[in-house]
């Protein structure tokens, strides 16, 4: 292996001492072994720490570390905090309950070799209960740039960046850092803030990353309705309007999908609130709260019209 650059890895861990010791294991079976593991305990109650105390002592390549008071409980502070610690040349976000393909870090450097790219992005697959390891270990794969032109796409999620499924350059945190109230969303609103200064990265189109999936999970909760969640997603996306509006960057295509996501929400205050971001002219404003309306008879319409064809088919 000739590159030599350091890789930190942060993992914030919460009560998962059921989960977490199958995915340090696939973290050490990493074909690039120059890497440190900071695992940060956010306050969890359960025996975390004896299921993963022969890991410790047997591989120094991991520390496990207490969020301290001065970072806010929670996956946001947990991760600062993580990386006020890192030492790494690179950066990579693992959770505590999935498992990492063992080809992750090198291929992910190999292409971070190419200076002209800070961050690099891959495939996130997902899985319940057990666990396969069939890994495809195959290096041919396809890959494209991403630049700013792309933020519009990632920001929709039409190119997603999951945080668990990019490295980054640690110059890309230079003065960055997860919005720490937020409990839901804050990679979406710090990886926009990141990528809308204009990084250009690599794309794989390689799965490198299994997560997880399970209702306890934050993404899970979500979408389950936990009002928490959801609220913090709404002011994730505050944020990311006025960072957008800031830097010029807010398109009347963010706009459509901004005030359709506070339609979907149905929450009249989060849509006036970006109607006043926006300032946008007032037929379109008119249009966008006409649309709001009408939306509860256009959801009863489709499901009438999905029956209909049913009954057809």
């Amino acid at each position: 292996m000739k590159n030599s650059s350091l890789v930190t890895i942060i993992m914030a861990t919460y009560n998962r001492a059921h989960f977490i010791i199958e995915t340090l294991q696939s973290i050490q079976k990493q074909t690039y072994p120059n890497w440190e593991c900071l695992i940060i305990d956010d306050g969890g109650t359960d025996d975390t720490y004896e299921v993963i105390k022969p890991i410790l002592n047997s591989d120094n390549r991991f520390q496990l570390f207490k969020r301290t008071d001065n970072y806010a409980k929670g996956l946001p502070g947990s991760r600062n905090f993580g990386l006020d610690k890192a030492k790494g040349d690179y950066i990579i976000f693992f959770d505590d309950d999935d498992i990492v393909h063992p080809q992750n870090l090198e291929l992910c450097v190999n292409e971070l070799n190419n200076i002209e790219y800070s961050f690099c992005r891959y495939l996130r697959a997902v899985f319940i209960g057990d666990f396969s390891y069939d890994f495809d270990l195959s290096k041919d794969y396809s890959k494209f740039q991403v630049n700013l032109s792309d933020l519009e796409a990632i920001i929709k999620n039409e190119l997603p960046i999951n945080s668990c499924a990019i490295m980054w350059k640690k110059e890309c945190f230079i003065n960055k850092r997860f919005t720490e109230h937020l409990m839901y969303a804050e990679e979406w609103e710090l990886y926009s803030r990141i990528l809308s200064e204009g990084f250009k990265g690599i794309s794989t189109n390689k799965t490198l990353f299994f997560g997880r999936k399970h209702s306890k999970s934050n993404t899970g909760e979500f979408f389950l309705g936990n009002a928490k969640r959801i609220q913090s997603k709404k002011e994730a996306l505050i944020l990311i309007i006025n960072n957008l509006k800031d830097k010029n960057l807010l398109t009347r295509t963010l706009f459509k999908y901004f005030t359709g996501l506070a339609i979907a929400f149905r929450d009249y205050k989060l849509l006036k609130q970006i109607l006043l971001l926006a300032k946008m002219n007032k037929k379109s404003n008119l249009f966008v709260q006409f649309k709001y309306f009408m939306f509860p008879i256009w959801k009863r319409f489709m499901r009438i019209q999905k029956a209909l064809f049913k009954n057809y088919e």
